[in-house]
């Protein structure tokens, strides 16, 4: 029992980690942004889109989108351009 006990832990740490991977803003311009999204499998983008939604509480418009991988193993992460409404 004791053996599982350990790569149990280390798994739920992973996992744990993984969900507090946030993305990050900068100002582009007074309404535009660049939102860099965290490496998520999948290459989901809700992370971006939160971040988006806290920045332009009464809307936004994804000027720009890209997707990029650091190495071949690694899952994609989004990088967003965005203009407030």
């Amino acid at each position: 029992m004791r053996r599982f006990l350990v790569p149990a832990t280390l798994l739920m740490m992973a996992i744990l980690l993984a969900a507090c991977a946030k993305s990050t803003a900068s100002r582009l311009d007074e309404r535009t942004f660049r939102i860099e999204g965290p490496e998520v499998p999948g290459g989901s983008d809700v992370p971006n889109r939160r971040l988006a939604d806290q920045i332009c509480p009464h809307g936004y418009r994804v000027l720009d989108s890209a997707q990029s991988k650091f190495d071949y193993q690694s899952p994609p992460s989004t990088t967003w351009t965005i203009r407030c409404l």
